[in-house]
């Protein structure tokens, strides 16, 4: 039965992996998974009780615990998507986006990566490379440079979340888990993460030449939404983000309790400014709009992947694994550089879900480098193949950027990067 839990979960891993060769949705296949395991253990149960792991609480007491942990992650992530759906539908991101102006490829190239970078740590990675990529279908006719931007969008977009703990879904996790703080986390990885940037975009911006023949501004996507509105709103989603972690800190309430404020408050924001207009004009701008516009299949999949993890873990699987690394390896530097190379290949929720699973706070505290190299390796890792990320995933479905020109033209640039950023972290670990 040891191992057939094992089965069970590499198979349902497998196929998310293979999502797109499969043609099955992964949201689908990570439900299947975690119904699977915790049937399986229930079975277990069954057959020969007591508990299969000695010491923990019953079956359903557990799954009920896990799912209150779980939950948290879930409805912050519901909450920070609907914020910015709702920035996204009144144009607010037409603000930022007009004012670039610059011709020289070069220097659009480095001035959309340090955008990327920043507005992704203040939003998220995913929703970072969608805006971006649209704004380079309009500003890029040519597909070599088309791709070679988007590239460096994937990486930027990554390096900006790993450093903000709402920047990217496994620095979320980290930080609502308490695992790390939202202070120490900037602190201690904003400069790996410029680093893990700079070097791929010294390398790539050489192939960028000549200048772009035009650059159309962006036209106003509401007609009933005025310049003004455009700003309070855009001003207003970013700065709910952007208060979350203040909010926890003067609270200690859980992030989700900040997020929902946030929503809130923009919310009825967002009725006020448009009570006076027609059903006609407000039904594309409407919060009942943006929820519908949400990635369901993506909280379905964060949902389905936790839970697997969480049984994993009530089995004692991730214990033992915790076990077995640090008898081969025990080095943490070996161990989050593998997990982040790893998260290339299979979607980096799992890995520190799992991560988190098989260390708990007793073994490594919070705050530890154990816990602020796994944000980083993880985060960044996804960078090394275009299928590593949720942002390069999104990326490579808008622009139809082709797997193996990724593999060929920006995975040796990522992987240095991320190399470079694990150096610049050792060095200010023994510096501080």
């Amino acid at each position: 039965m040891y191992f057939l839990i094992i089965c069970i979960f590499l198979l349902g891993y497998t196929a998310i992996a293979f999502e797109h060769s499969l043609k099955i949705d992964k949201a689908a296949t990570a439900l299947f998974t975690a119904v699977a395991l915790w049937t399986t253990l229930a079975m277990i149960g069954i057959i020969s009780p007591p508990s299969i792991h000695p010491g923990s609480v019953h079956l359903d007491e557990s799954i009920i615990e896990h799912l209150g942990e779980i939950s948290g992650i879930l409805f912050f992530l519901l909450g920070a998507m609907t914020l910015v759906e709702i920035v996204d539908i009144h144009g607010g991101f037409d603000v930022i986006t007009s004012r670039i102006t610059t011709k020289n490829k070069t220097r659009l190239f480095w001035l959309l990566s340090f955008i990327t970078f920043f507005m992704s740590a203040a939003l998220d990675n995913l929703t970072t490379s969608i805006v971006m990529a649209t704004l380079l279908r309009k500003i890029i006719s040519d597909k070599r440079d088309l791709w070679l931007f988007a590239g460096m969008i994937v990486i930027a977009a990554n390096a900006g979340g790993v450093w903000s703990p709402i920047g990217d879904v496994t620095t979320i996790m980290l930080w609502i888990g308490k695992q790390v703080t939202a202070g120490n986390i900037i602190l201690k990885l904003f400069i790996p993460s410029l680093v893990c940037m700079i070097v791929p975009l010294i390398l790539i911006s050489r192939r960028i030449k000549g200048e772009l023949p035009r650059i159309e501004n962006s036209k106003q996507r509401q007609s009933a939404i005025s310049d003004r509105e455009k700003k309070i709103v855009l001003y207003m989603g970013v700065g709910a983000l952007l208060f979350v972690p203040i909010f926890k800190t003067i609270t200690h309430l859980p992030p989700v309790m900040g997020i929902l404020l946030g929503l809130s408050v923009v919310w009825i924001t967002t009725e006020i400014l448009h009570r006076n207009k027609s059903d006609f004009d407000k039904k594309d701008i409407s919060i009942v709009h943006a929820l519908r516009k949400i990635d369901i299949s993506s909280i379905l999949f964060f949902l389905g992947i936790l839970l697997a993890v969480s049984a994993l873990q009530f089995s004692g699987h991730l214990n033992d694994l915790a076990v077995l690394l640090d008898e081969k390896i025990g080095n943490i530097w070996v161990i989050n550089s593998l997990i982040g190379v790893f998260s290339a290949i299979v979607d980096n929720v799992p890995l520190v879900a799992g991560t988190i699973g098989m260390y708990d706070l007793s073994v490594y505290p919070q705050d530890h480098t154990f816990w602020e190299l796994l944000a980083y390796c993880a985060g960044t890792g996804g960078s090394i193949l275009i299928i590593g990320s949720a942002a390069g995933v999104a990326i490579m479905g808008i622009l139809k950027i082709d797997f193996f020109w990724y593999v060929k033209q920006i995975s040796l640039y990522a992987f240095l990067g991320y190399l470079a950023g694990i150096l610049s972290f050792l060095l200010l670990e023994s510096i501080w």
